[in-house]
């Protein structure tokens, strides 16, 4: 698997220029500032990273378009580094694609 920040720099070129962070029970968009709900968003794809030396260095990133177009990527840590609200976020999220 390539590294995280070769798939950010591929999935950009695919217009996946939006970052996007969890805020509680909303996605937020660092571009626009919107806000989303778990049934707004569709996950596109998603990319896991295993961490070379340590498990605590895996992550999951995420590109994510929303209902009014807005494309962007979500990165997270996997499985113990994982940020346990936007865990739960992406759990509610019913529009999934890979």
């Amino acid at each position: 698997m390539d590294s995280l920040i070769t798939v950010l720099a591929y999935v950009e070129k695919l217009g996946f220029t939006s970052q996007f962070e969890v805020n509680g029970d909303l996605l937020t968009s660092l571009k626009t500032k919107k806000k989303y709900k778990p049934k707004q968003i569709k996950i596109i794809h998603f990319y896991r990273f295993e961490g070379t030396s340590s498990q605590d260095d895996s992550a999951i990133m995420y590109a994510i378009e929303t209902d009014d177009n807005e494309k962007g990527t979500l990165v997270d840590g996997y499985g113990s580094s994982a940020d346990t609200a936007t865990s739960d976020f992406m759990r509610a999220v019913d529009d999934i694609h890979k």
